[in-house]
């Protein structure tokens, strides 16, 4: 009769253990999970949403930079990091309006490159950080670089991001390992990732490779909750010997309409001091320049369209262009 009883005992023990924990589950599910009302939501106290460089990139803001191979992204993502930490100008078009420590994580890059194109980048900008600049290269790894597709690979983060409000992950292909490119679901991980970056009150700037077609490469998924994506696109009539000269256009813009979202040709120089010169011109400005270029280096008008991938009547407009600039005559 004892034993009976005990197992009596036993058994409304573990069940009163069992609704025990299923009544924290319910408490934690409710912790998770807030709703409000409109008037609560219009009664709340949310700072504004600053930008991190202006006008493309708000705190709190997910990107994405994309172009083919060997085009300039890494320059570009260097120099983006590097102004924010500064609070500088980048390509004279851009600007961070304060100081923000960037987190840099590099995929692919040896080390003793990504510490040399940075001395470039340093010797060509009159300010010093002045908020933390943290770089992830995989030389220095003796474990190897973190998989952001991996929920364990992500926690790994956390250590380094202090004071940290823009984390620049160059590249995707490099750095989200797991599943298949092109599936929608392999990328679902790494955008739980970002939004809790979000959440955190961390952007996060994706770096990517354009596929054949000249798209982003695999899924469009990845372009669901980004604020904004830039492609990096060549000129028709660029040549291997101009190294990084590009065309910035942006593909999605949350944030910024009208001259802001407007394309334009940046070429990327070496100074007489080894540092780096970026320029930067309005695409339809370099177009007619480029236009009239080849219309006196003796290109006959009628296979400029093809050169450059516009139309007759584009050719025709910016040649009149040019003659009222006073870069062709008659």
């Amino acid at each position: 009769m004892r034993h009976v009883e005990d197992f009596d005992l036993t058994e409304a023990l573990m069940r009163d253990e069992e609704s025990r924990l299923q009544d924290e589950e319910t408490e934690r599910r409710k912790e998770r999970l807030r709703a409000v009302g409109i008037g609560e939501l219009l009664s709340l106290e949310l700072p504004p949403r600053e930008n991190v460089l202006s006008p493309w990139l708000p705190s709190q803001g997910l990107a994405m930079i994309y172009g083919p191979r060997g085009t300039g992204k890494t320059f570009m993502a260097l120099g983006i990091g590097y102004a924010v930490a500064c609070g500088a100008p980048f390509l004279d078009r851009w600007a961070a309006p304060a100081p923000r420590g960037v987190l840099y994580i590099d995929g692919e890059m040896p080390a003793v490159t990504i510490q040399e194109r940075l001395a470039r980048i340093v010797r060509s900008c009159d300010q010093e950080p002045a908020a933390p600049f943290k770089i992830l290269t995989p030389d220095l790894q003796p474990g190897g670089m973190p998989n952001l597709s991996n929920t364990d690979d992500q926690g790994m983060l956390d250590d380094h991001l202090d004071e940290v409000f823009l984390v620049v992950v160059d590249n995707i292909s490099c750095l989200c390992r797991s599943g298949r490119e092109n599936e929608a679901e392999s990328w679902l991980p790494v955008q739980e990732w970002a939004l809790r970056m979000r959440t955190r009150g961390v952007s996060v700037l994706f770096i990517h490779h354009a596929g054949k077609g000249g798209g982003q490469r695999g899924t469009s998924r990845r372009e669901d909750v980004l604020d904004t994506v830039i492609s990096l696109r060549r000129p028709g009539d660029y040549k291997a010997e101009e190294g990084a000269r590009f065309e910035i256009h942006f593909e999605k813009a949350r944030n910024i309409h009208g001259d802001e979202t407007k394309p334009f040709e940046v070429q990327l120089k070496t100074g007489a001091d080894g540092g780096l010169v970026w320029t930067s011109k309005r695409l339809e400005d370099s177009l007619t320049e480029r236009i009239a270029g080849l219309l006196l280096d003796g290109v006959p008008q009628s296979e400029i369209p093809e050169f450059l991938g516009v139309g007759k009547a584009t050719v025709s407009r910016h040649k009149q262009k040019a003659r009222e600039r006073g870069l062709l005559k008659g």
